[in-house]
This record gives C-alpha cells, structure tokens and sequence, in this order.
C-alpha cells in the first residue's frame, strides 16, 4: 500500500479558479435579492462584472504574450454595435437604421446568437490584423493596435448606414442583466485560467519573458501570440456586446481613448500577467471612480461644504495611475495570484494504492 500526495500546485491549479467563481456567484446572489430595492447598486454590480470580463481578456492579450495592446476597445466597439444591430427590433431598425440593406433590415436574431456573431467576427478581424502586428515586439505592436483603435472609430463614425454616424445608436433592447454578465465572468475566467495553466500557456510566458530563447527551443512566437490576441478580441467582443445591451444607446465616442485609459489603469494596477490582480484591479478602480464621480457633484461633510468638483475622478485616476507605475511596477499583484492552498486542509488527501 502506497500513500500518493498532491502537490500544493496542483491543489491551486483548480482551488483558486473555483473560489473565484464561487465568490462572484455569492456576490450576484446577495445583491440580487438587495438590488431590486436599489437600482444604482445594480448597475454599478453590472459595469464591474462587465469590466472585469474585459480586464481578464485584456490581460490574456497584454499579460501573457509580452507585447501590449492599445487597440482592445475596437473589438469591444465590434461587438458593441454588431450585436446591437443583429438583435435590433425591426421596427427599430426601419426607424433609425432605414438604409440597411434588405437582408439584414429583416432579421432580428435572439441575444445570445448575436453576441457570439459579433464575438466570431471580432475574431476573425483579429487574426487578420494580428498576423502582421503580432509579429512586432515592445512599442511598435501598441502604436499599431492604437491605429486600428482610430480606424475602427472614423469607420463608425462614417459608416452612417449601419451605425448612424457619430449620433447616439439607440432602442437597443435591454437584454443584459447581472444573471448574463456573469455566466460570462465564470466562462472568461475559466477560458483563461485553463488557457495559461495548459501548456500552450507555458509557451506564451516563455515568450513573454525571453522571445529568442523561446524560440531556440521550438515554440512558434506568432501561433502562440496569434491564438491569444485572438481569443482576447473575441472575449472582448463579447464585453462590448453586453454593455450595448446594458446601456441600450451609445456612441462610437463610447469606445475610444477614455475607455482604452481605463481599462489599461485597471490592468496595470491589478498586475499584468495575474487573473486575480486583475478581478481586484478593476474591482478598486470601479468603485473608486464611482465614489469620485458622486464626489465630483459636491458634498456635506458635517459642517463643511465641499463644491462640485468636475473631472475630479478622471484626475485622481490619472495620479493614482502614475504612482502605481512608480511604485510598484508591476502592479498589486504582480505575475502572481491569490495563493489559496491553505484551502487544502479542507479536502484531505485519500490513500490511493
């Protein structure tokens, strides 16, 4: 009779994803039943989720492959407005959208299949451009993606048949609610966990740390940079998709330099190359901008008065943005995730013969 243990890294290959998930179940299902008597928490609860689906995607992209992206939030504006006009009403759409061609002013798919036709062609962008850019290294491949982040935005801007130009696309139906954002939260972290743990993972952290040495060693540095810029957009796409259908009117203002700023401080304040760094990065940057926003309306703060403050939140982020980079480099959490194999007292090792 032998006595097999498993290996506290093994334990937290599968304990730290499933306590991830767990939590973010929890934390829908409490304020689900506080939500319907506060309207406002609901929907800052939707945005993080949202938020957090994009940052994860964003850090499969930038975290693990060494080159960094400016151009994500194209792929969100992709499937932000793909996937509003598949699931638009058509009565809507004869309405805002009256230049449509007849083969898609007469379709109204359902939410989900419009989500994953606009998550698909996101990808299929991204592995057209990315065969070029994924080729390039440091700098080069973020000047590039910021290209395709203008080109994407003069294209909606001019693209008034399908988009309406830079006026507000609207009478989007409100299909996303917490239930659906995270069903995608547990899906993207999932995807992305057994993506970095599998060893096509290996080889993207290879990459990352030493291209040429990686390469000496038989790893494909376009395949492997390729798959994940991939997967990354058409994650990405799906994010865009839902807050179409969470603010049901947009602009192609809506997905441009402000929100590409954000997300990239809730990236590098979680740590790149961290899945949880980047759950609690975009946690703290979430509500840090909602508490700065309200702040920026003034306040009473016992007996002292303090005026409207406009922009206040976007410059405090800006601050905090650049202590992080000084400071601490690589973020809260580094390369790193939360350890939790102390959870392995809980599930006791069996005999095995």
């Amino acid at each position: 009779m032998t006595q097999t243990k498993k290996s506290p890294t093994n334990i937290q290959n599968w304990i730290t994803p499933l306590f991830l998930i767990i939590s973010s179940l929890l934390v829908v299902t409490g304020i689900k039943l506080y939500a319907p008597y506060n309207p406002y928490v609901e929907r800052v609860i939707v945005v993080l989720g949202i938020n957090i689906i994009l940052v994860v995607a964003l850090n499969l992209s930038n975290g693990y492959t060494g080159v960094f992206s400016l151009g994500h939030v194209g792929f969100m504006a992709i499937g932000a407005y793909v996937s509003s006009i598949l699931s638009l009403a058509i009565e809507t759409k004869a309405t805002n959208l009256p230049d449509l061609p007849a083969w898609l002013a007469h379709v109204q798919l359902g939410f989900i299949p419009s989500l994953l036709i606009a998550g698909f062609l996101a990808a299929i962008i991204a592995f057209l451009i990315g065969i070029p850019l994924m080729r390039l290294s440091g700098h080069y491949v973020s000047v590039a993606t910021l290209g395709f982040l203008v080109i994407v935005h003069i294209v909606l801007i001019n693209w008034t048949q399908f988009t309406r130009g830079a006026r507000t696309f609207s009478g989007v139906i409100q299909y996303t609610n917490i239930w659906w954002v995270y069903f995608w939260i547990v899906l993207t972290i999932y995807l992305v966990w057994r993506i970095v743990h599998s060893p096509y993972g290996r080889a993207l952290i290879a990459v990352r740390e030493d291209s040429i040495a990686a390469q000496s060693m038989g790893i494909n540095i376009l395949r492997s940079r390729l798959l994940a810029f991939v997967i990354s957009a058409f994650l990405t796409a799906i994010g865009g998709g839902l807050m179409a259908h969470y603010l049901t009117s947009f602009s192609p203002a809506t997905f441009y330099f402000t929100a590409t700023f954000n997300y990239i401080i809730m990236l590098v304040v979680g740590g790149l190359g961290s899945i949880s760094g980047s759950i609690l990065g975009t946690t703290l940057v979430t509500f840090l901008s909602e508490i700065l926003r309200n702040a920026e309306l003034g306040m009473q703060i016992g007996h002292l008065k303090i005026p409207a403050v406009y922009g206040l939140s976007q410059i405090i982020l800006s601050i905090s943005f650049v202590l992080i980079v000084i400071l601490r480099r690589k973020g809260l959490m580094g390369d790193r995730e939360i350890d939790f194999t102390w959870l392995k007292r809980v599930f006791p090792n069996s005999p095995q013969t």
